[in-house]
């Protein structure tokens, strides 16, 4: 038996289709070992630079150069950084974690946005208190006019946004300033009514709080900008001026302004 097997294993035959089969695992091994080199680019080493701090633009495009790709992540609320900064990689850069990676790799962004949207809450009827609390509590600023009204004293009447009324679940930027409509019985003293016409927007605000008057509005449908703002004048008033005519300091002003108005009168 044995001489037998000896015989088989050492014959042609059997040498011939042992050496196919080796020759086939040996090249089954060889080409495995190329198609992993080629599909997993082995040897391969891109260094990931640090977006951190740049435009999400300008880092997409530094990946692209890379052979990398790129994936927004999510948006982040920073009212301290540009919008559309990247605040966060993921993959950390190379000089930070040591790392290499591969053409096609994707890197995860995270870039900032400089508005967060809230809802508005619900303050009318509630007193100014508890209003300037829930505000103050949700972001949002506020400032305060006073309406006359035989109820409802140190009640919220309305709420304005923008100078216009805004309704509870309405969502809006965090840090807006809302306007709330005060009830006030007492209309407060009597006082000279003064002629804001000519006057800038800072001008006006610096007399009225002087003299104590709290409830006013600035209309300049052609200000474009903060610094139109500034510059215009006031045109119109109302209540109107009228020599030796007294009103309440309660009384609710609204100024009408526009850019290139002269000035009637000198300011020091």
């Amino acid at each position: 038996m044995f001489q037998r097997i000896k015989t088989f294993v050492l014959s042609k035959h059997f040498l011939k289709h042992f050496g196919l089969v080796v020759l086939f695992y040996l090249v089954l091994v060889f080409v495995t070992s190329l198609y992993l080199d080629f599909s997993t680019n082995h040897g391969e080493k891109i260094e990931v630079p640090n977006f951190v701090g740049l435009k999400g633009e300008e880092a997409k495009r530094k990946i692209e150069e890379l052979g990398l790709q790129y994936q927004i992540v999510d948006s982040v609320y920073d009212p301290k950084s540009p919008e559309g900064t990247v605040l966060e990689q993921l993959v950390e850069a190379t000089s930070l974690s040591k790392v290499y990676v591969k053409s096609g790799r994707i890197i995860g962004l995270r870039l900032t946005k400089r508005s967060q949207m809230i809802e508005m809450p619900g303050l009318i009827n509630k007193q100014i208190q508890f209003a300037e609390s829930i505000l103050e509590q949700r972001g949002l600023r506020y400032r305060i006019q006073y309406r006359p009204t035989t109820e409802a004293n140190g009640s919220v009447l309305d709420q304005l946004f923008k100078g216009r009324r805004v309704k509870e679940g309405d969502r809006i930027p965090m840090g807006a300033v809302i306007t709330l409509i005060v009830g006030q019985n007492d209309l407060g003293e009597p006082i000279p009514l003064l002629d804001f016409v000519g006057m800038t927007m800072g001008e006006a605000k610096s007399v009225m709080d002087t003299i104590g008057i709290t409830s006013f509005t600035f209309v300049c449908p052609e200000c474009a900008t903060r610094e139109d703002s500034l510059a215009a004048r006031i045109f119109s008033q109302t209540p109107e001026y009228i020599e030796g005519t007294t009103a309440y300091k309660s009384t609710q002003f609204t100024f009408s302004l526009k850019l290139n108005a002269e000035s009637p009168i000198e300011f020091p």
